[in-house]
C-alpha cells in the first residue's frame, strides 16, 4: 500500500496543518506553519497540495523538505496523496540603517580573496549563474578593476547602453546581469585610476545601473584588502562576504587576513571556499593534492566561521572561463558543476540565517 494507507473519509484542514507544524525547518529551526512558510493548502478528498515558501530558490533542503512533509501528513487520517511544491521569498537583509540601499537588490554578496590566482572570478561567476540555475534573480558585479574578466568569462560582449530612465544598462548572459568595467575600456590598455576614481565608479556601478529587481547582486571584488572593499562595506549594507582560497599556506595566510579585515567593517562573513582543492587525472583516476587539501576547512574552523566547500581542478572549468561557458553550463564530469551548485545552495542558506538574525 506504500506511504498512505487506504483511508475513507477526507482529513480537515486542522489536522493538516497540526501534522505540518511537526515538519521542522533544518536550517532556520522552527517549524514550517510558525515560519508562515505554508503558503497554499488545498485537500481535494484524499489529496493534499502544499505550497511552502522557502527563503531562497536555491535552498539546499529543499528535497530534504519535501519529503518530510509527506512523512507528516502520510500520518493524517484520510489523506491519499500528496503534492508538495515549493516557491520562494527571498528576504531582504537590512544590515545597517545608515548605509544607502541599492533600490530593488535584496542582497549584496561580496566574494573576495586575500591574493590574487586564486580562483576568484571563477568562483564569482560560476555562483552567480549556478543561482540563476535556481531561479534566483541574479547580477554580477565586476569590481575587479585592474583585472576585468567578467566579459570574457561569461561571454557577454558588447556596449552597455542607456535605458529610458537613463541609467545604465547591464549585459546579459546565462540567466544573470552583468556589469564591468571591461565593456568600458580597451582590452589591451591598462587601467592607470587612483583610489578616490575607482570608489566612483564602483558607487556609479551600484546606483547607476539598471538593475531591476534582483534576489542576489554578486560583487567580484579585486584581491587584497584595498580602496574597492573599503568603499564597498562602508557604502552599502552588505549581506556578507564569501573568501576564495586555495589550499597553499601562503594563500590561507592571505585569505584569513581578509576575514579579518571583513570583520573590522562589520561584515558578515558567510563562508570561506577552498578552490583548487584537489586534482584527478582524467586518464588515470588518480587524485593529487597539488596545492595540499582540507587547509581551508581547518582555517575556517579556527576563525569560526563557514565552511561553503570544496572545487576541484578541472580542465573544462579552465577552459570554460576562456570561452564563456561558466563550468556550472557544462556537463562534462571535470567540470564540477555539481560542486559549484553545492556551494551557491549553501551560500544562499547561509545568506537566509544571517537575514533572520538581522531582522
Amino acid at each position: 500500500m506504500g506511504l498512505f494507507g487506504k483511508r475513507a473519509d477526507a482529513p480537515t484542514q486542522e489536522a493538516v496543518l497540526a501534522a505540518l507544524a511537526t515538519v521542522q525547518e533544518p536550517e532556520l529551526g522552527g517549524n514550517l506553519v510558525a515560519r508562515k512558510m505554508i503558503k497554499e493548502l488545498n485537500i481535494d478528498g484524499g489529496r493534499v497540495v502544499v505550497l511552502v515558501d522557502l527563503t531562497t530558490p536555491a535552498c539546499p533542503f529543499k528535497e530534504q523538505l519535501a519529503n518530510d512533509v509527506r512523512a507528516a501528513l502520510a500520518q493524517v487520517p484520510g489523506v491519499s496523496e500528496v503534492e508538495v511544491d515549493f516557491t520562494a521569498t527571498v528576504r531582504s537583509y537590512n544590515g545597517i540603517p545608515d548605509k544607502a540601499r541599492v533600490p530593488g537588490v535584496s542582497h549584496i554578496l561580496a566574494v573576495a580573496s586575500g591574493k590574487g590566482g586564486v580562483g576568484k572570478s571563477t568562483v564569482a561567476v560560476n555562483l552567480a549563474v549556478a543561482l540563476a540555475q535556481e531561479g534566483a534573480k541574479v547580477g554580477l558585479l565586476d569590481a575587479d578593476i585592474y583585472g576585468p574578466s567578467a566579459p570574457l568569462m561569461t561571454g557577454a560582449r558588447g556596449k552597455p547602453g542607456i535605458t529610458e530612465n537613463q541609467k545604465i544598462a547591464p549585459l546579459e548572459a546565462h540567466g544573470i546581469k552583468i556589469i564591468s568595467v571591461g565593456y568600458f575600456v580597451d582590452d589591451s590598455q591598462p587601467l592607470v585610476w587612483r583610489g578616490p576614481m575607482i570608489s566612483s565608479m564602483l558607487r556609479q556601478f551600484l546606483f547607476e545601473v539598471d538593475w531591476g529587481h534582483l534576489d542576489y547582486l554578486i560583487v567580484d571584488l579585486p584581491p587584497g584588502t584595498g580602496d574597492i572593499q573599503l568603499t564597498l562595506a562602508q557604502s552599502i549594507p552588505l549581506s556578507g562576504a564569501v573568501v576564495v582560497t586555495t589550499p597553499q599556506d601562503v594563500a590561507l595566510a592571505d585569505a584569513i587576513k581578509g576575514v579579518e579585515m571583513f570583520r573590522k567593517l562589520n561584515v558578515p562573513i558567510l563562508g570561506i571556499v577552498e578552490n583548487m582543492s584537489y586534482f584527478i587525472a582524467p586518464d588515470t583516476g588518480k587524485r593529487y593534492d597539488i596545492f595540499g587539501h582540507g587547509g581551508a576547512r581547518t582555517a575556517s574552523s579556527k576563525l569560526g566561521v563557514p565552511f561553503l566547500g570544496e572545487i576541484p581542478l578541472g580542465m573544462p572549468i579552465r577552459e570554460g572561463g576562456d570561452t564563456g561557458q561558466p563550468a556550472v553550463t557544462q556537463s562534462a564530469k571535470d567540470a564540477y558543476a555539481d560542486s559549484f551548485r553545492d556551494v551557491a545552495r549553501t551560500l544562499a542558506g547561509r545568506i537566509s540565517i544571517e537575514t533572520m538574525v538581522a531582522a
